[in-house]
């Protein structure tokens, strides 16, 4: 993780140049960023170069796409709280359909009584589902955790094995889930395809692919194998603060330059900026006990679950 002071400094000057904020909460878009946002002409043009663009020059852009996003984002982190494997795991099966900050609020009371996989295996199902109403799909998710804890201690000794091939056979464990465990547990590089991962690549023509599987290879071929877990962190990041699903706040993005899909959300740069969401916005982020460098950088920990 970048989680270095040096790291969390140099966010604030890159986020008042690119993002145009002086504060988590506000500040106006800067001159500088106001000169990176494209005209009509210069958008047509961009997507002309990107679609008859060469191999060469799409790994180019797509690693100078991730440098920008590494510059904006460099305390970029997973954004499910976790003090090990274990609550990782069982935090990333919750986090279906749901938000990580639901998931960061729910977490701390079923890890208080259930904090490891022999107890959560052993638990009372109706406890179990109490706790995670919040969480939805409640009753699918209290099966899911119960079967991947008893299946942890029953064939792994009460670990959370480090190989994909043995994550996703544990019940409710896909490869996305498994990337997760293991790029961010273990320290293996691994490229994690969520909705907004998928949305991303595909704006930015990384790959026109719609399979997750085939998206992850697709991609993963564009960079080296040792950037896919922080890859993956600063285009989530981007996708959840920015680049949004319905109206991406693309007034407001420090890669507008290199977008071939600038122009498909908002382009005004007031407009943009109050789209703006988590500590773009002014606004808590989805960890309740987000690393020191995050805070550095002006972002503010999450609510607990109940809070005003």
């Amino acid at each position: 993780m970048r989680a270095q002071a040096k790291g969390a400094a140099r966010v604030v000057d890159r986020r008042d140049s690119a993002v145009g904020e002086q504060s988590p909460g506000g500040g106006k878009r800067t001159a500088q960023t106001a000169k990176k946002a494209p005209g009509a002409a210069a958008v047509r043009g961009e997507k002309a170069a990107v679609k008859g663009a060469s191999r060469t020059a799409l790994v180019r852009r797509a690693r100078r796409i991730n440098r920008e996003l590494a510059e904006v984002y460099p305390y970029a982190h997973p954004e499910l709280d976790f003090e090990n494997p274990f609550q990782l795991l069982v935090a990333t099966v919750l986090s279906a359909q749901t938000t990580d900050l639901r998931v960061n609020q729910t977490t701390p009371a079923l890890f208080a009584k259930y904090p490891g996989p022999e107890d959560l295996a052993a638990a009372n199902p109706e406890e179990v589902e109490e706790i995670l109403r919040p969480c939805g799909f409640f009753r699918a998710k209290t099966r899911s955790v119960m079967g991947l804890s008893k299946a942890l201690v029953e064939d792994h000794g009460g670990e959370v094995p480090g190989r994909l091939e043995e994550l996703v056979k544990l019940p409710g464990v896909g490869r996305k889930t498994a990337f997760v465990v293991l790029g961010n547990a273990f320290g293996r590089p691994g490229i994690t395809v969520d909705t907004h991962f998928q949305r991303l690549v595909r704006r930015w023509q990384w790959t026109e692919q719609t399979d997750p599987d085939k998206i992850e290879a697709e991609v993963g071929a564009l960079f080296p194998k040792s950037d896919w877990t922080d890859l993956s962190h600063h285009v989530i990041w981007h996708g959840r603060r920015i680049c949004h699903a319905r109206k991406p706040a693309c007034g407001a993005c420090p890669i507008a330059p290199l977008c071939p899909a600038y122009g498909e959300g908002e382009t005004d740069p007031e407009k943009a900026r109050k789209l703006l969401k988590y500590e773009k916005g002014g606004f808590p982020g989805q960890r309740l006990k987000p690393p020191q460098a995050y805070l550095d950088a002006g972002g503010k920990p999450a609510p607990p679950l109940g809070a005003a």
